[in-house]
């Protein structure tokens, strides 16, 4: 259990005073109160005696208030001190987590769900906050107030006390034993909430493919079930628990029967005053929390080292791609150049490109056509290192891109994917994500050259309009042409349309092409679309088809080969359209 806690020495060494002070308040407020037993037996001494002066009694519960007043401000001190202590190493914690997350490859999200990962950046921080906190202080706390008590009895009336404390090794077999089910009932705990935050993530993403299939009954099910997994998983810690904790004051109380039979005898033999044994008595009372305790630091401990480990499976993930030693902080400028990439996906039989070569001129135009599977999305993903190219395949400006910074290389791409993502913040906000100081003349033209400028002067809002989770409240048309905006904002050196504008009408494609044709002079731009209108602009166009370049040239070019799939597939669209139109 405690090799997890090895991650957390930075942590309380850089808070170690608020630790050290914590702890001397601690000790301070234990002491003060192993000290009000001793007045309680002074006092019930005295007044057995028959003979005494108020004054004496009056002094005893002066010094007990005084005391009471020490313990209450030692109180507030250890929290104080322990408590922020723990809640600073949780923010610093879910800062580093959140931090290494954004460091980790696009592989690492297909294997790992959004809501396991949202739980141990949640559930698991409040548990590992716990034992740096409350877990602290109560095996501090009990391990000072036991071995304190024990011997404050053992000196003052030896027999009685062994006699008394016989149950306590029960008690601390019992605890060893229980702590280790409480661990493995805590990491099934844990691991049921992480795929209960999963099924509801997944849920409200999907939400209109889930009300469209009407499908949520089916999503209804699966919740339930797993939300009453995690509720029998969690009583079944109850059921320790409410064993448990039962168990030890039971097994407590018989020390405290005990003193009343031993002691007992004591006083009436005049081996021990009533004093001694209202004292013996009150420690006795205190030395029930420190074994109650005891279970709850072994519970406390035990889930924050489950915690710590789902943390600690995160934190020890590398990325899969990084920058190289020795790699250049450059920016390239977008002269671009395949020279025969062929590359494989982790477990595929056949390449997903195989033997693919262009060169492209900075400022030009490379358009790319092919069916779904040809090989596309794996091109566009290799070029900024979202996956990784195999070396001497891709060049930017003569330099392999496995040479440049991963920052460098990927402030070169500017990127507007076919389904487009946007923020649940306003238009404005989405529009200026990449570019927050855009200024408003910038932002008017960015915003004219995708044509949402027209569309939002009729929201309620305006730019202020706030967008739904993921652009839920725009239509996909409008959701590209704010990610299009947004992708002209930073000015990238070289534009990457992933079928961009596969969600708007031909005649507004003609509008923003013919902008973006002018706005992107000697800039590069990469087109990837199933319409052969859009691609009629580019200087190179590459028929890509299992992989591989069925075809290359220009639009003019690739049209006059009249057997060719692309002269093919813009003539179906030609009749598509002409077929619409009659329409």
């Amino acid at each position: 259990m405690f090799k997890e806690y090895a991650t957390l020495v930075p942590y309380l060494r850089k808070y170690r005073w608020n630790y050290v002070l914590g702890l001397v308040c601690l000790v301070t407020v234990d002491g003060a109160q192993l000290l009000i037993p001793q007045l309680v037996k002074r006092a019930i001494d005295t007044v057995s005696a028959g003979a005494f002066e108020l004054s004496s009694i009056a002094g005893i519960g002066l010094s007990m208030v005084g005391i009471a007043a020490v313990i209450s401000a030692g109180r507030f001190l250890w929290r104080y001190f322990i408590h922020g202590a723990s809640r600073r190493i949780e923010t610093e914690m879910r800062d580093r987590l959140f931090g290494h997350l954004l460091e980790l490859s696009g592989g690492f999200y297909q294997e790992n769900k959004t809501g396991d990962l949202m739980a141990r950046a949640t559930n698991d921080m409040g548990a590992i906050r716990q034992a740096t906190g409350m877990g602290f202080v109560t095996f501090v706390d009990g391990a000072f107030m036991s071995l304190a008590i024990l011997a404050i009895m053992l000196a003052q009336n030896p027999r009685t006390a062994l006699l008394t404390i016989i149950p306590l090794p029960a008690i601390t077999l019992l605890i060893v034993f229980f702590g280790g089910l409480v661990g493995k009932g805590f990491k099934r705990v844990q691991e049921i909430y992480s795929r209960l935050s999963d099924i509801a993530q997944e849920t409200m993403a999907g939400i209109r493919v889930v009300k469209a299939f009407v499908k949520e009954e089916r999503f209804a099910g699966d919740f339930s079930a797993a939300n009453d997994e995690y509720r029998d998983a969690s009583m079944g810690l109850v059921k320790i628990f409410g064993f448990f904790f039962p168990l030890i004051s039971f097994l407590s109380g018989l020390t405290t029967l005990i003193l009343l039979a031993v002691g007992g005898g004591a006083v009436i033999e005049n081996r021990m005053s009533a004093g001694d044994i209202v004292a013996m008595l009150a420690y006795l009372e205190m030395l029930v929390w420190p074994m109650i305790g005891a279970g709850f630091t072994v519970n406390t401990l035990q889930r924050g080292a489950a915690s710590l480990k789902r943390v600690n499976e995160i934190m020890d993930q590398k990325p899969s791609i990084v920058s190289l030693p020795g790699a250049s902080p450059d920016t390239p400028r977008g002269e671009l150049e395949l020279r025969s990439l062929t590359f494989v996906h982790a477990g595929a039989d056949k390449p997903a490109l195989a033997d693919v070569s262009a060169r492209l001129p900075r400022g030009a135009t490379l358009g790319i056509l092919g069916r779904v599977g040809s090989g596309k999305s794996t091109l566009l993903k290799l070029l900024p290192r979202l996956v990784d190219p195999p070396p001497g395949a891709i060049f930017l400006d003569g330099r392999d891109i496995r040479d440049y910074e991963l920052p460098a290389l990927r402030r070169a791409f500017g990127f507007v994917p076919q389904d487009s993502f946007l923020f649940s913040d306003s238009i404005a906000a989405n529009v200026r994500y990449g570019a927050p100081e855009l200024s408003p003349e910038r932002f008017a033209r960015v915003t004219e050259i995708s044509t949402i400028a027209r569309d939002v002067e009729g929201f309620p809002d305006g730019w202020n309009t706030v967008v739904g989770e993921k652009g839920l409240t725009l239509s996909g048309g409008q959701k590209q042409r704010v990610a299009i905006s947004r992708a002209l904002a930073v000015d990238p050196e070289i534009l990457v349309f992933d079928d961009a504008l596969s969600a708007v009408d031909a005649e507004t494609e003609d509008r923003i092409l013919a902008a973006l044709i002018e706005e992107r002079r000697g800039r590069t731009n990469i087109i990837v679309s199933h319409r052969v209108s859009t691609l009629r602009h580019a200087d190179l166009i590459l028929v890509l088809e299992g992989g591989r370049v069925l075809q290359r040239g220009a639009h003019e070019e690739l049209l006059a080969e009249e057997t060719g799939f692309y002269a093919e597939i813009a003539r179906l669209q030609e009749l598509e359209r002409v077929a619409g139109k009659g329409e």
